[in-house]
């Protein structure tokens, strides 16, 4: 195993905040995807077949409180209404999301599970619709800038999400707390 891979597999810290933030035990991590700036877990990925037998489509899968709050609110401002009007009259941008669709399912096949119940799937509308900034940031963010523009333009519009009362407060204070 490489160092790049060993770095992504969840340690025991990055189950405990995750588990902190999501405020349940965390089901299935594969690997971390992205850290926030304040260095904890914000995006994770989920095998396409949960322990349970259950498939589960959604490869990228942002857990932070925070970054999720902050999303929930865009997604209250109109944005995804906006985004769909201008992929229904745009080609190019027809071409990218289609493109990042692609993306998102490689990086989950990648993984080498055969799950005929998500084959064609990536998550948040891709490819013809916008309807889920969670996923398309929890893409951009595990992908990296360029790959899911969208993605791109809707992380882009966030507060720092990160900055007051970090994630690693979360453990810090419920230590305290019990």
């Amino acid at each position: 195993m490489s160092g790049v891979e060993s770095s992504r597999l969840p340690r025991e810290h990055d189950l405990e905040i995750i588990k902190q933030q999501l405020g349940r035990t965390p089901r299935d991590v594969h690997a971390v995807a992205h850290r926030c700036p304040c260095g904890e877990v914000d995006v994770v990925e989920t095998p396409p077949r949960l322990s349970d037998g259950s498939p589960f489509p959604t490869f990228f899968y942002a857990t932070c409180p925070r970054l999720t709050g902050a999303i929930s609110t865009l997604e209250s401002s109109g944005l995804m209404a906006e985004m769909n009007d201008r992929l229904a009259t745009d080609p190019k941008l027809q071409g990218e999301y289609y493109a990042a669709h692609v993306d998102y399912m490689a990086a989950r096949e990648a993984l080498g599970m055969d799950v005929p119940e998500v084959h064609g799937i990536s998550a948040g509308g891709m490819p013809e619709r916008v309807k889920c900034l969670h996923s398309l940031i929890a893409h951009s963010l595990a992908a990296g800038e360029g790959v899911n523009l969208l993605g791109d333009e809707a992380l882009a519009k966030l507060p720092i999400w990160w900055n007051e009362n970090p994630c690693a407060q979360l453990v810090t204070d419920e230590r305290e707390n019990n």
